[in-house]
């Protein structure tokens, strides 16, 4: 059995709704940001908090866990300039008393769901797992302590694990039961949609004189069931003893501007955004963009979604609002 944590989640959900079709899963989440709707009705559900030793030795009790995916951990880096000891406090502190937990009831598998944020603003066209680590906000410095705890983990305990470091996740299942709903939203691609809608009066561009083609900020999107495959990749890796103790990459190795994201959006749905150009905001690098090429040669995963149907099935799922 498989325990995800924030499995309730925007990537934990895709993340589940792939792996009960492989393995039994139970899902561990709070619901603080999470929706009990988009978790698998195949997968067993504890409402629970990931910081909690009782709610998590309650599980390991009555379950034989073989290995633990982890999505719990909060992600708005604004919000992490503004209350670090909130990340710092349930993105560290609390991961650290999961791994307690898990050193004690024996479970050694550990896939860890990173971020491109561990990377800072790093000074090259094409982001590899080679790139220097230098995170610019507490979001991402509590990311990175995380690996480096796994990493200490491992050499003192045992632990086997995979951490996989990915760029823009966009998009939603093809089912369009499941998608992305944050509050509040600040990513880009639902933002759009739900301007497109009428729900948003308009779509704000920070910044246009980026040295970039178009002027605009290039970032990495990558369909959320592509996220969902690479993890389960990893896991199928970990527990047959073929990797351990790997870092990967996740993106589409492309990269789209702004613009070039809004213009699609404006293809695919038929319909034009209202659109306001504003200063930059502090901190937002010209050109974020990985390669996954690691991931490929070792464990064969690339991204199959290119970005009209990132948008595309997202579209269908914000026309559903299915919560």
């Amino acid at each position: 059995m498989i325990l995800v944590v924030g499995g309730a989640g925007y990537i934990g959900s895709h993340l589940v709704k792939e792996l009960v079709e492989k393995e039994e899963v139970i899902v561990l989440d709070n619901l603080s940001t999470g929706h009990l709707k988009a978790v698998d009705t195949r997968a067993i559900f504890v409402q629970g908090d990931l910081g909690n030793e009782e709610d998590l030795q309650m599980i390991f009790s009555s379950y034989p866990i073989k290995a633990v995916m982890h999505f719990a951990a909060f992600s708005l880096v604004g919000e992490s300039v503004v209350d670090p000891l909130k990340y710092y406090e349930n993105n560290v502190a609390a991961t650290l008393t999961l791994l307690k937990v898990m050193m004690k009831n024996k479970v050694k598998n550990f896939i860890f769901s990173s971020t491109a944020a561990t990377y800072g603003i790093p000074n090259v066209e094409i982001i590899d797992e080679q790139t220097v680590t230098s995170p610019i906000n507490p979001y991402g410095h509590s990311k990175l302590m995380i690996e480096q705890m796994l990493a200490d983990f491992s050499k003192a305990y045992g632990l086997n694990y995979v951490v996989l470091r990915y760029f823009n996740a966009a998009g939603a299942h093809e089912s369009s039961k499941i998608g992305e709903s944050h509050d509040p939203e600040t990513h880009l691609i639902p933002i759009i949609l739900q301007q497109l809608l009428g729900q948003r009066e308009k779509v704000s561009v920070f910044g246009s004189d980026y040295d970039t083609p178009d002027g605009t900020c290039i970032r990495d999107y990558i369909h959320v069931t592509d996220l969902a495959s690479a993890h389960i990749l990893a896991l199928e890796a970990l527990l047959s003893e073929k990797k351990n103790a790997e870092v990967y990459n996740l993106g589409n190795g492309l990269g789209y501007s702004v613009k070039e994201v809004i213009e699609t959006c404006e293809r695919v749905t038929g319909v034009n955004a209202n659109v306001e150009m504003a200063d930059r905001r502090a901190g937002d690098p010209a050109r974020l963009v990985a390669s996954s090429q690691k991931i490929y040669s070792e464990l064969g995963w690339k991204a199959e979604r290119n970005l009209e149907q990132i948008i595309g099935d997202a579209w269908k799922w914000h026309k559903k609002q299915q919560y």
